[in-house]
Formats: C-alpha cells, sequence, structure tokens
C-alpha cells in the first residue's frame, strides 16, 4: 500500500481546518493508498495570534477553563486523524513517502504567512508532488511570490486548486495549462460517511433550534430578524462562535451534529453551508459584515455551481428559504466527485 504524506494547516480552533483535513484523508483511503497528516510549524503571524490569544487568556481566568475545553473538544476530534509522530520541515528527509498531497484549505494564502518552503513541498521529488483543492485565498498575488511560484509549482506532478482564481494565478505566473479546479473536499464525502465522526453536543437540550454560524460580525437588523424567524417558529437560537455561549466549548464533531439537525442554518461561512447542503438543511447566507476578510466570492461561486443563489439573504428571510430541495445539487455533486477521484487516482498511479 503506497504512503502518502498530507500537508495542510494544522490548526485546533477551526471547524473547518478540521473537517477539510479528516476529509483528504478519507478519501485517500478510498483509493487504496495509507494517508498521513504531517505534522509541520505553525506560520509564524499564526503562532504570534496564538501567543497573543495565551497572553489575554492569562489575564482573564473566567474565561481560561472555557478556553481549555474547547481545546480538549478539538484534541478528541483529532483522533480519527492519523498524524506523523514528529513536526516536518524543509530539510526533512521522508523517504518512506509515496506522495505528498497539500491541501485543502488556504494552504496557499500569504496573508496567513503561508506560500512557505514546506507549503510548496519544496523537500520532496518533483513525482511525488500534488496538491489537492490547494487554495491562495485570495484573487491576485504580490509579484515578490512570482519566481518562488515559477520555481516550486512548475515540477509538480499534478495541481488542483479550490477556486477559479488559483487556477488563474497559476496559469499566469507558472504557465501551467494543466491546473484543475476541485470543490472542497468536505463535499466529497456523504452525509453517513459524515455521521461517523458527527457527536451530539451535551449542552443541547432543544430539539428545535436555529444555527448560527458568524465569522463575521452579525448586526443588530440581521439579529432581530432572524430572532423573529425563531419566535414564529418556536426554536433556539444557538450561536456556536459566541464566547459567551455554552455552545462555544464544542469541536468539529459537535458541529456536524448540529449542522444536521439544525431548523435553519444562518451563517457568513463557506464550510457552514457545504454541510446545510449535504445535510439537506435549510440555510441562508449573509454576505460578510465586517471588513477584514471578504468570502463573498467564495460563497456565491459555491451557491452558483449548485444553482443555490436563491439562498442569498436580501433585507429579510422569506418563508421559502425555511425549505430545502437540493435535489440538482446532489446531481451535480456526484459528477464533481467523480471528477475529484480521477484527478487523485491519475495523480497517485
Amino acid at each position: 500500500m503506497k504512503k502518502v504524506g498530507i500537508i495542510t494547516i494544522n490548526d485546533n480552533n477551526n471547524y473547518g481546518n478540521r473537517l477539510q483535513n479528516y476529509a483528504v484523508q478519507e478519501v485517500l483511503k478510498k483509493i487504496n493508498v495509507e494517508p498521513i497528516t504531517l505534522k509541520n510549524e505553525p506560520a509564524t503571524n499564526t503562532k504570534n495570534k496564538y501567543l497573543l490569544r495565551k497572553i489575554k487568556s492569562f489575564f482573564n481566568r473566567g474565561s481560561y477553563s472555557k478556553i481549555i475545553e474547547r481545546k480538549e473538544c478539538f484534541e478528541d476530534f483529532n483522533k480519527n486523524i492519523n498524524f506523523s509522530s514528529k513536526k516536518i520541515t524543509p530539510y526533512s528527509k521522508l523517504n518512506e513517502y509515496d506522495y505528498f498531497v497539500v491541501g485543502s484549505d488556504q494552504v496557499w494564502n500569504p496573508n496567513f504567512g503561508r506560500l512557505r518552503d514546506v507549503d510548496l513541498l519544496e523537500f520532496a521529488e518533483s513525482r511525488k508532488k500534488i496538491s489537492f483543492s490547494a487554495s491562495f485565498g485570495v484573487s491576485k498575488l504580490s509579484e515578490e511570490y512570482n519566481s518562488k511560484l515559477k520555481k516550486d509549482l512548475k515540477d509538480f506532478k499534478a495541481i488542483s486548486v479550490r477556486e477559479d482564481a488559483g487556477k488563474e494565478i497559476i496559469e499566469e505566473i507558472v504557465g501551467r495549462k494543466d491546473v484543475q479546479v476541485l470543490v472542497d473536499p468536505t463535499m466529497l464525502l456523504t452525509p453517513n460517511e459524515w455521521d461517523k465522526i458527527a457527536k451530539k453536543p451535551k449542552q443541547l437540550k432543544s430539539n428545535r433550534y436555529i444555527l448560527n454560524y458568524f465569522l463575521g460580525e452579525l448586526s443588530e437588523e440581521r439579529k432581530k430578524e432572524i430572532e423573529r424567524i425563531a419566535k414564529e417558529n418556536n426554536c433556539e437560537i444557538i450561536n456556536i462562535l459566541d464566547r459567551n455561549s455554552p455552545f462555544h466549548q464544542t469541536g468539529p464533531g459537535e458541529f456536524v451534529y448540529l449542522e444536521k439537525n439544525a431548523f435553519l442554518v444562518c451563517t457568513d461561512s463557506f464550510h457552514s453551508c457545504v454541510f446545510a447542503i449535504l445535510y439537506d438543511r435549510p440555510f441562508i447566507v449573509f454576505d460578510r459584515e465586517d471588513s477584514y476578510v471578504k468570502m463573498n466570492s467564495r460563497l456565491d461561486t459555491l451557491l452558483k455551481k449548485f444553482n443555490l443563489k436563491d439562498r442569498w439573504y436580501k433585507n429579510k428571510i422569506m418563508k421559502e428559504q425555511l425549505k430545502a430541495n437540493y435535489e440538482e445539487a446532489f446531481n451535480i455533486l456526484e459528477d464533481e466527485r467523480r471528477k475529484s477521484k480521477k484527478f487523485l487516482e491519475n495523480a497517485i498511479e
């Protein structure tokens, strides 16, 4: 059995990152290889943010136990992932691996301190380098990265990215015309396969709730509109990313369970939309309201691909948006799953 090393962001505080890591592992298993996620050092600016959070938590003892509990939930989920025993560096000698797969997630986002030697597989032989639904997270790169990309991506055996913008970047800078655009790996597993890691939160008492999952800010106007729908439909509102909510102390498995069983999902998150689609749950997509990160193009691409653009929020939640009918989306998804499987089978011979 061929041994395949997975290079991705090792983030124990991000639902989407952990779930895509698990998905890549499980998809690789389907083509009869042994996948191992290679631990790597966090990017410099990510490490600084982590240290800053630790310092802040030291001075906020009341929240420290909550942080620990949340961390334990993520560590519990990570038991589902086969990790390497040691961290790798650009100088690691990993001759025992037949291939290396970088992806998915924003493994090439320069704003996250990525595009490092490890992220571009500089330690590996050309014939072993594969990217799987990798993302730059930006539509354009500054010229300072051009020479590095030309050198490092030129000799990849196979390249696939998650967005059209990534394909355009590589075509323009590297000159490769064989780049494929594939869906996020989380969409490649079926609901039954995700059920294996779904975990009911111990905090959950209600069986009728609206799941709020907002990475950006939520205005009072939108908050009141969600509250109106909750009241009219006798629903509790669960704000999973609210640090004051008991549901903040949950891991990726609990997140999947909450998505699966929600009366309605209200979100500005890509992966929250993905799981609502997979589990055939009604969902409303909101424009990201903060100015720090803009994700609308990514969400728009997802909804356009699956013909679900009617899921955008437009000043009011409509009655028809409280129903789900994704039959057309599921047919499109089956084609995307076949496309991804074929890419991996051709790359890992």
